[in-house]
């Protein structure tokens, strides 16, 4: 896949399609592809700084293990979303594992070959300071809903997040891959809660479950479920 072909598909989220052509350019100029098998580890918490990346196929599990071995899954990003930029900034070690779900293909800038380009522009700061701004937001927001929310009210607010690509994608998703496993840990639900929580929004006929898969059926009444 050369440089044209990860532009269009990039190109379809919100962050890098509103770049100045000179920083895509720059940053596709000194990109790399890279394969990872299902379960392959991208990186893990600790590891150093490595640069940037950006989902091209399949799904990439953000999450973090204590020394007892449970797992706090923070997130599932799938094209385009662009993350491990807060090392960019502190230059101090990854904060999380970033794990292969299936088969992965992402896109690397280089550490130090992206620290160049910035020193060359030191305008661009600006640019990936809004990606990371923008992920703090949703940070906030989900710690909020945490405290304050009806578990239904998060549960539909997580599926329409995801289905809009955490708000980087111009065209939301109808269907999405998502065991029901994988969704009660990212909302610290049990999966009998998840599950009765899914069943209420079929009954309903806002979305269809299938194994390891919910599709969405009316997405404006997904949106009012998140906001009730």
């Amino acid at each position: 896949m050369g440089t044209e072909k990860w532009h269009s598909r990039l190109a379809t989220g919100h962050w890098f399609s509103h770049l100045p052509a000179s920083f895509q350019h720059s940053l596709l100029a000194h990109a790399r592809q890279r394969q990872l098998a299902a379960g392959q580890y991208l990186f893990k918490r600790g590891d150093p700084p490595c640069g940037l990346y950006a989902v091209l196929d399949g799904t990439l599990r953000i999450s973090a293990v204590n020394e007892h071995g449970k797992e706090a899954l923070l997130s599932l990003v799938e094209l385009p979303y662009w993350f491990g930029e807060i090392c960019l900034f502190d230059g101090l070690p990854r904060t999380h594992d970033a794990c292969a779900v299936g088969p992965c293909t992402l896109l690397q800038v280089p550490q130090q070959a992206l620290l160049n380009i910035l020193d060359e522009s030191p305008q661009y700061w600006r640019d990936l300071a809004l990606l990371m701004s923008q992920k703090l937001r949703l940070s906030f927001i989900n710690i909020e809903q945490l405290s304050l929310m009806p578990t239904s009210v998060r549960l539909a607010h997580r599926l329409l997040m995801i289905v809009e690509g955490y708000g980087d994608t111009e065209h939301a998703k109808s269907m999405v891959q998502l065991p029901q496993e994988d969704l009660a840990a990212l909302l610290s639900l049990s999966r009998q809660t998840t599950n009765a929580l899914l069943k209420d929004l079929q009954a309903q006929g806002i979305v269809r479950l299938g194994y390891g898969e919910i599709e969405i059926l009316d997405a404006q009444r997904l949106r009012e479920a998140a906001h009730t």
